[in-house]
């Protein structure tokens, strides 16, 4: 009892700023939690049942709504009967995200089953050999979000640890070339970096020849966060004592064995807070590919609630129900980091 209270000391009343927060915070919590959970909970409609929906409207939450649309949210507008296709894929490549993250599967056997897995994705996603072919166009909901996030963060990531070497790098060149590439896209936003990729980069190529605008939105992605990353990356790098590089010198290491065994492992080490930040981001970002006609989960809540006028007014549903799914990612990323940190701690 008294570890509870001197924690409610420290934590809630440490001083009379932090007590009057804590007050703020409590009496709006007893004004307006209770309405949420009459809304959320009580005088919620649980049936898919559109007449009940609007008999509660205004006064309850539709979550019948889900149960009527959650397939064309979750998998766009990928084809009805087809749809264990992006069920599957999706399942397959979370399970070996999940072994990935698990510090004894880190072995050799990881590069082949990534390779395996990614070969089964975008079979099972894109059909031939036995399967209906589907158009990258009709893929969407949540395996699209999880497919770019992923890829995004694969590719992104290696060539910025390049990159951030390249701008200390001692070769005028390289060095330049770097930092016009991290400043260039550093200095536009997202948005415009898709739509060059989707909508201009056609225009430069022959009739015909452009790359699938999957492909494209992958690069402009990748591009992007490669970018943002790099700057973090260097941050490590700058971090690490010039002691340390004379050392590995001293024992006669060549530069990319020091990188390799000296630097980088520290370097890393110390941006894995910044670094899964924005990892959250990218998966979050993922959104943003509605500009171009590549229907993630919020491009499908809206193509599934918008073609349907009498479920149309009930997107605040559709809209925590997405939220939630995309908390769920980020949280476990956010756990996922701070287990990397402790772990990182107690090798140092």
């Amino acid at each position: 009892m008294k570890r509870r209270h001197s924690w409610v000391r420290r934590n809630l009343f440490a001083d009379w700023k932090s007590g009057t927060v804590t007050v703020v915070l409590v009496l709006v919590a007893i004004a307006y939690v209770p309405r949420f959970f009459e809304w959320a909970l009580f005088g919620a409609v649980f049936q898919s049942n559109v007449d009940a929906c609007q008999a509660a409207r205004g006064s309850g939450a539709c979550w019948g709504v889900i149960g009527e649309k959650w397939r064309l949210i979750v998998f766009g507008r990928y084809p009805y009967a087809e749809q264990w296709r992006p069920a599957l894929a999706t399942v397959l490549l979370l399970a070996l995200l999940f072994a990935s993250c698990v510090r004894r599967f880190w072995t050799m056997w990881l590069v082949p089953a990534w390779v395996l897995v990614w070969v089964v994705f975008f079979w099972l996603m894109g059909g031939g050999a036995g399967l209906t072919p589907i158009p990258s166009d009709l893929w969407g909901g949540l395996p699209l979000t999880i497919m770019l996030s992923t890829i995004a963060i694969a590719l992104a990531f290696p060539l910025s640890i390049l990159v951030a070497m390249g701008r200390r790098s001692h070769l005028p060149a390289i060095r330049t070339i770097s930092t016009v590439y991290i400043e260039l896209i550093r200095g536009v936003p997202l948005i415009s970096i898709l739509f060059m990729a989707s909508f201009l980069f056609p225009l430069f190529m022959p009739v015909g020849k452009s790359p699938d605008v999957l492909l494209r939105v992958v690069v402009g992605l990748t591009l992007f966060w490669a970018a943002y990353l790099a700057e973090i990356v260097r941050g490590g790098l700058q971090a690490i004592p010039k002691g340390h590089m004379e050392a590995a010198d001293s024992l006669g290491l060549t530069y990319w064995q020091a990188q390799h065994k000296v630097v980088l492992p520290q370097a890393l080490a110390i941006v894995v807070p910044a670094v899964v930040n924005n990892f959250i981001a990218i998966f979050k970002d993922t959104s943003l590919v509605t500009i171009v006609s590549l229907y993630e989960l919020t491009g499908s809540l809206n193509i599934a609630l918008n073609s349907d006028a009498n479920w149309r007014p009930f997107k605040i549903e559709g809209y925590v129900f997405i939220a939630f799914l995309y908390f769920v990612f980020c949280f476990a990323m956010s756990r996922y980091s701070l287990w990397v940190e402790k772990q990182v701690s107690h090798d140092r």
